[in-house]
């Protein structure tokens, strides 16, 4: 099943809101350009789960941690990674294993290493400047 939603930055909020109520994972990943605003629709997301607003992307890191006040959300952002190995080197597999939530910005990176049942976000620009997301499940 895939939903579509077309949004603007004001409705990050009620968009977050309606993902957390439609994923079925708590493994997301988040396809779109650079610039499209998955760190921005993250962030919103992670501030409805009950963490902090106002997030940055891990992209040198690779990977962020925000507590929950009874999970956690690990941020990975694989866009400057070389090859899946240094995925493999964090201890990618680890995180995946123990059901707290992942959000995953170029999963595209590590396609072979992604566990098999995940929720897509796929973030595409709308041309009155808001964007278009499609969420589905891959099993």
């Amino acid at each position: 099943m895939s939903k579509n939603i077309h949004y603007k930055i004001k409705d990050l909020s009620r968009t977050a809101r309606v993902i957390l109520n439609q994923v079925k994972s708590k493994n997301i990943l988040f396809y779109g350009e650079i610039g499209s605003g998955k760190t921005t629709l993250i962030s919103a997301l992670v501030k409805e789960l009950g963490g902090i607003s106002n997030i940055s992307s891990p992209t040198f890191s690779i990977v962020n941690e925000y507590g929950l006040d009874d999970d956690v959300v690990y941020h990975f952002d694989f866009y400057r990674i070389n090859d899946q190995y240094e995925a493999l080197d964090i201890g990618i597999e680890e995180y995946f294993a123990a059901n707290h939530w992942n959000f995953i910005e170029w999963p595209e990176k590590i396609n072979n290493l992604l566990p098999e049942n995940v929720s897509i976000v796929q973030i595409n620009f709308a041309k009155d400047g808001g964007r278009i997301l499609d969420i589905s499940e891959k099993k």
